[in-house]
């Protein structure tokens, strides 16, 4: 089939340079492009599993103040003090 085509500069470059760079027709590596273009499929992005860490606390350590403990932390980080 012949067609008239209009292609932007650069993508016109970037064929020009695999035709030479492979040494082949325009014609070819115009269709050779378009064919992997056109039939190349979306991957499918594998779906994340997480897996359950079931936790206890410490004793002492109240989950209704994990925020508080969160900035005790990293309080004596900052100041360089020993923790607990």
């Amino acid at each position: 089939m012949r067609t008239t085509l209009t292609l932007d500069p650069d993508v016109a470059a970037l064929l020009e340079q695999e035709a030479h760079r492979l040494r082949q027709p325009f014609k070819q590596v115009v269709n050779d492009a378009l064919r992997r273009g056109l039939t190349r499929r979306p991957q499918r992005k594998k779906r994340l599993q997480v897996e359950v860490h079931h936790a206890r606390l410490q004793a002492g350590i109240d989950p209704g103040h994990l925020n508080r403990l969160a900035d005790e932390l990293e309080d004596e980080a900052l100041l360089g003090k020993p923790g607990r």
